[in-house]
């Protein structure tokens, strides 16, 4: 008995290892990011070979990249301002949507003015980054890979998925705010 006594305390300290965690059943990798990453780069690198045709095929214009990656040039520069708009300036502006074979989707008369608080209101991101970098009666033509336009979901009426765009942009007026006012 007095064994019995000594071997029942080792036998519960080794049967209460502590609960045991559960396994997931299926267990994943990120195999799946990965080739999603791979086939975004892969659509990207296709569109900007199209863009660079493009431009390459446009002798009439000279072409500057922006910094967000998309490619524009200037029809109407406006040499009496500096200011571009900042975040929080009211900003009145037109324009269009176009295929990059020049098929009109959206026109200016059909979407009119917009006024737009800048950095506060939604806009597809190649429309908000372009509109900082014009001046009030300024126009410009820009190229847009899919990424900057309305990407993988499109606009859900004209716009599918994964469709480079070009836009031409016209800002009419800019209303400084009072932090931007001295600027």
């Amino acid at each position: 008995m007095k064994r019995f006594i000594y071997i029942l305390p080792v036998i519960f300290l080794i049967a209460c290892d502590g609960p045991e965690p559960r396994r997931p059943i299926r267990a994943t990798s990120g195999s799946f990011i990965s080739a999603s990453a791979q086939r975004n780069k892969e659509l990207l690198n296709r569109e900007e070979k199209i863009i660079q045709e493009i431009i390459k095929n446009d002798t009439l214009h000279h072409y500057l990249a922006s910094a967000s990656g998309s490619w524009y040039y200037y029809s109407s520069i406006n040499e009496d301002s500096d200011y571009t708009p900042l975040p929080d300036d009211l900003v009145t502006f037109k324009y269009n949507l176009v295929s990059l074979e020049n098929d009109t989707i959206y026109s200016m008369d059909e979407i009119g003015s917009i006024r737009y608080k800048v950095d506060k209101q939604e806009l597809f991101p190649g429309l908000r980054n372009s509109i900082k970098l014009l001046k009030v009666n300024e126009t410009a033509t820009f190229l847009f890979p899919s990424g900057m336009a309305y990407g993988y979901h499109g606009d859900d009426n004209k716009i599918g998925p994964n469709i480079p765009l070009k836009s031409t942009i016209s800002i009419l007026s800019i209303d400084k705010q009072k932090e931007n006012i001295d600027k």
